[in-house]
C-alpha cells in the first residue's frame, strides 16, 4: 500500500494541483478517484478523524445536490450519508498518510502532511 492517498477528481484545478506535489516530491501515493469509487460512511467518518474537521467543513455547499437534498439543516449523520450517496459533496483534495489528512485547499497545504 501506498504512503499517502488523494482523493482526487481530475476534473477538479485544485486536485490536479495537489497531486503534481505529490508527483514532484516523487512520494509513493494512490489516487482514489472518489467519483467513481464513492467513500463509505464509514471511511468519510474516519477521513474526517483523520483531518480533525467536522464534516460541515469537507462539504460542497455550492454543488446543486447540495440545495436539492436541502441539506443546510441536517444533522452531521445525514451529510455523511449524502456525501456516501452523492460523492460529487465531498471537497477535495484530500490527502492522507497514515492517521493524518489534510484538506488540500490551497493547494500550499499539501505540504504539511509531506
Amino acid at each position: 500500500m501506498a504512503e499517502f492517498q488523494i482523493y482526487h477528481n481530475p476534473r477538479c484545478r485544485k486536485s490536479r494541483a495537489a497531486k503534481q506535489v505529490l508527483d514532484e516530491k516523487g512520494v509513493d501515493f494512490e489516487v482514489i478517484e472518489y467519483l467513481k469509487q464513492p467513500p463509505s460512511e464509514q471511511e468519510i467518518r474516519d477521513l474526517l478523524q483523520k483531518l480533525g474537521l467536522s464534516v460541515r467543513d469537507i462539504i460542497r455547499t455550492k454543488e446543486k445536490i447540495y440545495k436539492e437534498l436541502n441539506l443546510k439543516q441536517a444533522t452531521d449523520d445525514e451529510l455523511i450519508r449524502a456525501i456516501a450517496e452523492h460523492p460529487i459533496l465531498l471537497e477535495r483534495p484530500i490527502i492522507v498518510r497514515g492517521n493524518r489528512a489534510v484538506l488540500a485547499r490551497p493547494t500550499e497545504k499539501v505540504y504539511e502532511i509531506l
